[in-house]
């Protein structure tokens, strides 16, 4: 058997020794995959060799009593291989078909949901900055809790025309990523400075470089080294927290959330489309966000209404046109969701290969 490699530092370990021995005996030599059911996946190799995975829902930050619970599930009733996806979800690899319906018993009577497979709305992709970045953030765990809580069904069941993605991050510059409906934190009001603070917290010409749009000035306020804003050059992103905690700009008022949509990774039917806003100034509501949640179900429940087999959202909105978009999800198409500012040049990510 060849030696397992020397650990290194960062990147992943070995992933070979994690892997159920079925999938390292067919690795790269799987015939076909079959749905079973939702959350049921059935992976055939050439060699005739089956392998099911069952994928059920947890949160992205597992206390240890819960990990433990999983484990003992996967010691008991699969083979004892689990891995978690990229949106915090595990997987269960069993090699017999008669393991699967008592594994799915065994999770749901744990309280786990089982589903995430195929078309439905998968897991809320997000970061938890807000526990270790520098970056002003706000509680994106808690906005995917209350949001799934209302989406069980559709991550239980797979009736959408095509699978669902959806993000959402603590800050708009940072972790934001890419998916069919994002919700993210717009912070709507240019930073608070303390002035008595800045000359002994912050490295002044750092905080200037930081700013994205060159926002940022050096001042002298009240005799003392401070910094000042250009209200007219800010965006409002929040950049100039990290460097700078007297620049405060998280606020209870003030800091609301905002949501996207059409955004997709993938190229298999069209060419990929970055995000566009639909709605803005929505309140950030804890601990359930009602506001943002009731606006995300409307834009699923048409979607799931107007779109053909397969069209993912960015897709449908295309088929139907923006205008029709707006008014099938009963939203406001104001001046603000055009794109105006003029420190974009063009648009600020109109091209994968230019950034400013």
């Amino acid at each position: 058997m060849a030696e397992m490699r020397e650990p290194i530092e960062s990147g992943c370990p070995d992933p070979w020794q994690y892997m159920h021995p079925v999938m390292r005996k067919n690795f790269g030599m799987w015939k076909y995959h079959e749905h079973p059911r939702p959350g049921v996946l059935l992976h055939v190799a050439y060699s005739g060799d089956k392998l099911w995975t069952v994928k059920a829902g947890t949160q992205r930050i597992l206390d240890v009593f819960s990990l433990r619970k999983l484990c003992d599930i996967g010691d008991q009733f699969a083979d004892g291989y689990v891995h978690f996806t990229i949106r915090s979800n595990i997987e269960y690899l069993v090699s017999e078909e008669a393991k699967v319906q008592p594994l799915i018993d065994a999770l749901e009577e744990a309280g786990f949901v089982v589903g995430g497979t195929q078309n439905s709305v998968a897991m809320i992709s997000h970061t938890q900055g807000w526990l270790h970045c520098d970056i002003p953030g706000t509680d994106a765990s808690g906005v995917v809790k209350s949001m799934m809580d209302e989406l069980i069904d559709e991550f239980r069941n797979a009736t959408m025309p095509n699978r669902v993605h959806i993000t959402t991050s603590c800050c708009q510059i940072n972790c934001g990523g890419q998916g069919d409906i994002a919700i993210n934190i717009q912070h709507t009001k240019p930073p608070k400075i303390n002035h008595d603070l800045v000359a002994n917290v912050c490295e002044r010409p750092s905080v200037v470089a930081r700013c994205p749009v060159a926002a940022i000035r050096p001042a002298m306020v009240n005799g003392k080294p401070s910094l000042e804003v250009d209200e007219r050059k800010c965006i409002c992103c929040g950049a100039c927290y990290p460097p700078c905690p007297p620049m405060q700009i998280n606020d209870a008022e003030h800091s609301k959330l905002a949501i996207w949509v059409g955004g997709n990774h993938s190229n298999a039917r069209g060419k990929p489309t970055f995000q566009k806003l639909v709605a803005a100034g929505i309140p950030n509501n804890p601990p359930r966000w009602p506001e943002a949640t009731a606006i995300v179900k409307r834009i699923l429940k048409a979607y799931k209404e107007g779109a053909k087999d397969w069209e993912r959202i960015n897709e449908w909105i295309e088929r139907i046109g923006w205008p029709r978009f707006f008014e099938e999800v009963e939203l406001p198409f104001t001046k603000y969701h055009i794109d105006t500012w003029r420190g974009a040049r063009a648009s600020f990510n109109s091209s994968s290969y230019i950034r400013f």
